[in-house]
């Protein structure tokens, strides 16, 4: 059962924020217009990312014109000509693929810096991430330790081609599984819909289940993020095959939650901080108004999580309340 945050927490929240904002509070971005473009705000990581900027940029005392791409990467690229004809100072650009490039530099032509968040760029002053590669690795790990160094490994891997943080993240779980010859990854690998990715994993691994019969198969990993985990999970419930393993990167709330529950078959995360992450790119814009020089990259922190109990102390110590 779930219930909000103790005072404790609440508190221990409350003088971290006013840490932190008496660390920054010579930044402003009072007198500026910040256009905000994400990809979209359908996924829950997505939206916490667009709000933690939104609400920090208005927090500074800039103004904020938001986008939304609706899940498609070629409106979310043409928004960005939308930012730059309103003459926005600053742009915070959420996620998208490779045809926002040509609209950053446009953006940079017109003397408009860009901020990016996931989404590594020659055109922006700063992206916003997590460790990727310490998503990647550790989630290796992980799997491995879980199935005992040795089975086959299904894997959900629509993105790896796609967009560059989901080529580090499977790239290096794959890396790791080479120090473990006895892993198998089961060929071909899957590959999952972004639109209804629970209901389309679901189905896709009971098709998967009737092609390998009970031990066969030892886990099955989502390459990227972990929505498809939540049906891959509901199919193992359905088909009595808890005895395979899942394995995914994100968490979010609602995957978390499932991890909490005794005997689940998902196992391990890496659990990110999109509110944080969207933060951290507005407060980096005041940083560069404020005449502060940046590092290409900022990493915000995530949370590994292995097991129920790690899933829990996740999900209290990123805001979400508690799990009983």
């Amino acid at each position: 059962m779930r219930t909000s945050k103790t005072l404790g927490a609440v508190l221990a929240s409350t003088i971290a924020l006013s840490s932190a904002a008496m660390a920054d509070s010579h930044l402003s971005l009072a007198g500026k217009t910040i256009g905000v473009a994400v990809v979209g705000t359908q996924h829950f990581w997505d939206r916490e990312a667009f709000n933690g900027a939104t609400t920090t940029v208005e927090e500074l005392g800039g103004t904020v014109v938001p986008v939304d791409g609706g899940r498609d990467n070629q409106v979310h690229a043409d928004n960005h000509d939308i930012l730059r004809a309103q003459g926005v100072d600053a742009v915070i650009s959420i996620l998208g693929d490779g045809a926002v490039e040509p609209k950053f530099e446009a953006l940079n032509a017109a003397g408009i810096p860009v901020f990016t968040v996931d989404h590594l760029s020659p055109h922006a002053v700063n992206n916003t991430t997590s460790d990727n590669y310490y998503m990647g690795t550790t989630i290796g790990r992980y799997m491995a330790d879980a199935i005992g160094g040795e089975g086959k490994v299904a894997v959900f891997n629509a993105f790896e081609g796609a967009l560059r943080i989901c080529g580090i993240r499977a790239g290096l779980w794959k890396y790791v599984l080479e120090d473990y010859p006895n892993i198998e990854i089961i060929q071909p690998e899957l590959a999952e819909e972004f639109a209804n990715a629970p209901e389309d994993a679901r189905k896709k691994t009971l098709d998967l289940l009737s092609q390998y019969p009970e031990g066969t198969i030892d886990a099955i990993h989502v390459g990227c993020w972990d929505q498809p985990a939540i049906g891959i999970v509901q199919a193992l419930e359905e088909a009595g095959r808890t005895d395979v393993l899942v394995t995914a990167l994100d968490g979010g709330p609602d995957t978390l939650e499932i991890m909490a529950e005794a005997g689940s078959p998902f196992v391990a995360n890496v659990a990110q901080q999109p509110f944080k992450i969207g933060a951290t790119a507005a407060t980096n814009v005041a940083r560069h108004f404020a005449g502060e020089t940046l590092l290409p990259q900022t990493f915000v922190d995530v949370y590994p999580v292995f097991g129920p109990e790690q899933a829990k102390q996740a999900y209290s110590d990123l805001g979400y309340g508690t799990i009983d």
